[in-house]
């Protein structure tokens, strides 16, 4: 399929002349003013493929073609933007290439410049969308990846229950991938839109007409109807994060929709059926809530139909380097442009830390060390400067706990020092540490370290 370009010139002859070369190697639409060419940018039908470049003259006779560079960059995708320009208005191209144009032609120029141009922006455009699409789809898996027991478990009940309809309260850590598994459960469903919500980053009154929606007049400035969420994730999935953070007033109207499974817009005295999958997560105790009177018993009941607990990252140690090198690999693409591995002394200082930022705080660092690293493997000096410094406090709880944190860390250290020695040869191994075979499989599975990633 050819990729498709936007021409805007308000000039019928030169337009046309235009447009003959660019229909050489891509499908054209053409505009001759901003109003038309924001309608072309909105217009989005089944089988039809997005902008990759839009082609604008910054001069028009209803706006300046900077509208429509700021039009398409809002777009997602955003095409790539070529302005063109009166030789005498280039500090006006050079304003939109700050912007986020690609580039710029100055008038009078040759078609086939403009083609070459256009054609350059149309292979960054492609190449930045198979980009995000690889993105796309490690992230999306990434909080799943692993085969440490905890990540199995939680993989085979998302699975389980994925294509069933009933509600589903995601509980965890920050970090450990809640809205990753809620979007997988979605995928599961095979139902419509995916929308989501961060109960806690919205003010309350703005986050009852964002959930529940308001009717034209219902306050100053309501002025038109407009919908909420729920109406808007109707035949689909909504994704409540930070359920914990709703405030009392709301969980009684949530609890309402749940139960009645029709939703009342602020001002309006009618209700309107929604059909809404409901995902929720939080990092919070809820039964503590309960209990000190902040949150609703009853509106537990209705988000805990099924409950999945998320497994923070330090216990599943062992999925580690593959989570690792997963996010290096998509963190590379992004910032270098070729591939990044991790050396073991850096391996292993990711396996000794705690992460209380469990996955996400993973990928940050990984997002760190691609951007430091001075060649094509990732050592200590390019980790987070604190990441070699975090371990677990060695004065929390009793002596013993202390002395058995110790005895555990001093273990591990040694193991993956041996099989950095060997070469991860576990015959060789266990004959240096004067065990059986057995034996050093049993400790290497306790500590969560695979002999197999040490081999050359």
């Amino acid at each position: 399929m050819r990729e498709r370009v936007l021409l805007v010139e308000d000039r019928a002859h030169l337009r046309a002349l235009l447009a003959r070369t660019l229909e050489a190697a891509f499908d054209v639409d053409q505009a001759e003013d901003v109003a038309h060419a924001l309608t072309l940018l909105d217009a989005r039908a089944p089988g039809r493929a997005d902008y990759a470049v839009v082609v604008t003259d910054v001069r028009l006779p209803d706006e300046s073609g900077e509208r429509v560079l700021e039009a398409a960059r809002a777009r997602d995708p955003a095409p790539e933007v070529v302005m063109m320009t009166a030789f005498a208005e280039v500090s006006a191209a050079v304003a939109a290439l700050r912007a986020g144009a690609y580039d710029y032609l100055a008038k009078p120029f040759e078609p086939a410049d403009l083609l070459r141009i256009v054609q350059r922006a149309a292979e960054r455009w492609a190449l930045v969308g198979r980009a995000r699409l690889l993105e796309a789809a490690l992230d999306e898996r990434s909080g799943l990846l692993g085969a440490s027991a905890p990540v199995i478990a939680v993989r085979r009940l998302v699975e389980r229950v994925g294509p069933m309809p009933v509600p589903v309260l995601l509980t965890g850590e920050s970090g450990t991938g809640k809205e990753v598994v809620a979007r997988e459960l979605h995928r599961l469903s095979g139902r419509g839109r995916f929308v989501a919500v961060n109960c806690g980053a919205i003010p309350e009154p703005l986050l009852e007409t964002e959930l529940f929606g308001v009717a034209k007049g219902a306050y100053t400035g309501a002025t038109a109807d407009r919908r909420g969420l729920f109406e808007e994730a109707s035949g689909g999935t909504l994704f409540l994060d930070e359920i914990g953070d709703l405030p009392l007033s709301l969980q009684v109207k949530l609890n309402r929709v749940l139960e009645e499974g029709e939703v009342r817009r602020v001002g309006e005295t009618r209700s309107r059926p929604v059909d809404v999958r409901l995902l929720a997560a939080t990092h919070r105790d809820l039964d503590a809530m309960v209990a000190e009177g902040t949150f609703r018993a009853d509106l537990t009941y209705r988000l805990r139909v099924l409950r999945i607990v998320l497994p923070p990252l330090r216990d599943r140690v062992e999925d580690i380097p593959l989570l690792a090198a997963r996010f290096l690999q998509v963190a590379a693409a992004r910032y270098r442009g070729r591939p990044l591995q991790l050396d073991p002394d850096a391996l292993a200082a990711l396996e000794r830390a705690p992460w209380p930022g469990n996955v996400r705080e993973l990928k940050h660092a990984m997002e760190h060390a691609a951007v430091l690293a001075g060649g094509d493997l990732v050592t200590l000096a390019d980790l987070p400067d604190d990441l070699g410094a975090k371990a677990p406090d060695a004065a929390a709880g009793t002596y013993r706990d202390a002395v058995e944190r110790a005895r555990d860390r001093a273990g591990r250290d040694y193991l993956l020092a041996l099989l950095r020695r060997t070469a991860g040869n576990v015959t060789r191994a266990a004959e240096e540490a004067g065990v059986e075979r057995e034996t050093l499989h049993r400790l290497l599975r306790r500590h969560g370290v695979e002999p197999g990633r040490f081999r050359d």
